[in-house]
């Protein structure tokens, strides 16, 4: 059986939620490091007279594990993940407090 790739498997879903988002006030821009395997979605631009500068999503893969960081998406990543077959245990929800971890269905680090 081939080994899933997590660098593409983060991209992809990535990329995909970049193509399905739809606000024309505000541009979502996609920034990969690949080098360092981190990965960030953020929303830049003007909302009415307000500045919007947020991250939306922010991951990285650090020991063989995808670690989500930051994750303002009604799905969320890590179902994504776990829908293109990314193992529960290999995901971290780092945007929970580490003695709160455990009693989530994913790696507590």
């Amino acid at each position: 059986m081939e080994s899933l790739n997590y660098r593409e498997a983060v991209q992809t879903i990535l990329k995909n939620l970049v193509k399905n988002r739809s606000n024309s006030q505000t541009e979502v821009q996609l920034i990969f490091d690949t080098e360092r395997d981190r990965y960030q979605v953020l929303n830049i631009g003007w909302q009415d007279l307000s500045r919007v500068f947020g991250c939306i999503i922010y991951v990285e893969i650090k020991d063989g594990k995808i670690w989500i960081e930051r994750d303002g998406t009604e799905i969320g990543v890590a179902n994504e993940l776990v829908e293109l077959g990314v193992p529960k245990q290999d995901i971290v929800l780092g945007f929970k407090a580490p003695y709160k971890r455990k009693f989530t269905e994913f790696a507590a680090s």
